[in-house]
């Protein structure tokens, strides 16, 4: 999609480099007073509006947004939209929650029009709660992908999916086998893999519903398709890797079980690893691999805590994203899932401090996915994904922040007492598709 040239004035954050691994100060990028100059989809300009006015062609008049924060759209980088309607579901530890709730909320994908309902909400809700690009598990059915990329392309959002892989472990009517589960992923591939803002990730569910012959065609499939990505989960529970542990007995860990399928790449994103060992975070950071760091949906299953500050260790750094896991995790807007990090560090004796939190939503999202040359943050160039933070959406954070006195304690309270409400705006390529204060607040790309 490409929008009209558009300009956006307001006080804005943005990254310059990573600041897990240098000093926050040197990384964070901040501008009181800012514009954002946008043609063809894309940031054509970025910096305080004094310099840059000038510039700014004729008739173009910026839409300003006074006492907001713009940023970069946040990135999700794992996230289940089949499992929407479930988020809440009570008592039960993942494999258990798995068999209660999570498949039959999936058998309901059998009927494309069903589908099609949930990517529409799906997609709203994302933008709703300022998110612009996210990874995404689809079900079994492969009209479940055709139904979100064709929503995502009415909305013009850069997304990755993928078809679930499942040839064993599951209810026999949300089986495949891995002759079928490569075939129906090789049709969607070419149907959405570089069509518009569109990438296809194959989705190997978990190493428990699939067999050896279903891993090695995911990874036949990863070699056949250049630039698809490979999304999968990794260590997530205790149960799960004794079970993993029963059903590869030949294989050194869970993590070697993917790497033997050729599944452990530069485009790999293995979801929670929260159990993993150190041997495990230096083959991520060998082969590429990125993690999805999910703490709502790990605190509300009982799944255990990440150790981000482990990964993200400076001698052998992984890149991690962040994840809202829908619908073991309990909220779409990535302000909440930011709050629960912080949390989740502070459990282990870490302090996840503003500026690294907002990188892991944007920018270090953006790296995870290997999309970091195109989305994540504002700079010339970049897809003009923008989200707009409002600090005065709620009363008790209108209190907070007006005793704010820097950058860094703004975006620290935002980030733990903010939600979908302190979303005012969210830009997708140049467009806005989401204004909380309009009539009606969702608007399709070129509408």
């Amino acid at each position: 999609m490409t929008g009209d040239t558009q300009a956006l004035r307001g006080r804005a954050v943005t990254f310059a480099d990573d600041p897990f691994l240098h000093p926050a100060q040197d990384c964070l990028v901040h501008h009181e007073d800012a514009l954002i100059l946008t043609a063809g989809g894309r940031i054509a300009a970025f910096g305080p509006y004094a310099e840059l006015a000038p510039s700014l062609p004729e008739g173009v008049e910026p839409v300003r947004y006074d006492d907001a924060i713009l940023s970069a759209g946040f990135v999700d980088a794992h996230v289940h939209y089949p499992q929407l309607t479930m988020v809440g579901a009570y008592g039960e530890q993942l494999l258990e929650w798995l068999q209660r709730y999570t498949f039959p909320a999936e058998r309901a994908f059998a009927d494309p029009a069903h589908a099609g309902r949930m990517a529409d909400l799906f997609l709203r809700e994302l933008l709703r709660g300022g998110t612009t690009t996210a990874m995404v598990y689809c079900t079994v059915h492969p009209h479940s992908v055709d139904a979100f990329f064709a929503e995502s392309a009415r909305f013009g959002t850069r997304m990755i999916a993928g078809k679930v892989l499942m040839d064993r472990n599951a209810p026999a009517d949300l089986l495949d086998t891995a002759e079928r589960g490569y075939r129906e992923s090789t049709d969607l591939i070419a149907r959405w893999h570089g069509q518009g803002r569109h990438h296809y990730a194959v989705t190997p569910r978990f190493a428990p519903s699939c067999t050896s012959a279903q891993l090695d065609a995911a990874g036949t499939l990863l070699r056949e398709h250049d630039g698809v990505y490979l999304q999968t989960h990794l260590c997530e529970n205790p149960a799960e890797i004794a079970w993993v542990r029963e059903l590869f007995p030949e294989r050194a860990s869970y993590l070697d079980v993917y790497a033997q399928a050729g599944l452990v790449g530069r485009r790999s994103v293995l979801g929670h690893a929260i159990h993993v060992h150190e041997e495990d975070f230096c083959t991520c950071h060998a082969q590429g691999a990125a993690i999805a760091h999910c703490p709502t949906s790990n605190l509300f299953l009982g799944s255990g805590l990440f150790r981000l500050f482990d990964a993200a260790d400076p001698r052998r750094p992984v890149r991690v994203g962040l994840g809202t896991d829908i619908g073991a995790g309990t909220a779409l807007c990535q302000l909440r899932t930011l709050g629960e990090a912080y949390k989740v560090a502070a459990l282990q004796g870490g302090r996840l401090d503003a500026v690294r939190a907002f990188y892991l939503a944007t920018s270090g999202g953006a790296r995870a996915l290997s999309l970091d040359d195109r989305i994540g943050r504002l700079a010339p160039g970049h897809d003009a994904d923008i989200v707009v933070l409002d600090p005065r959406a709620t009363p008790v954070l209108e209190a907070r922040t007006a005793r704010s006195e820097s950058i860094e304690d703004l975006l620290f309270a935002l980030m733990t007492l903010g939600d979908d409400r302190a979303v005012r705006a969210t830009w997708v390529a140049g467009t806005c598709v989401y204004n909380r204060d309009r009539a009606a607040p969702f608007r399709h790309a070129g509408a």
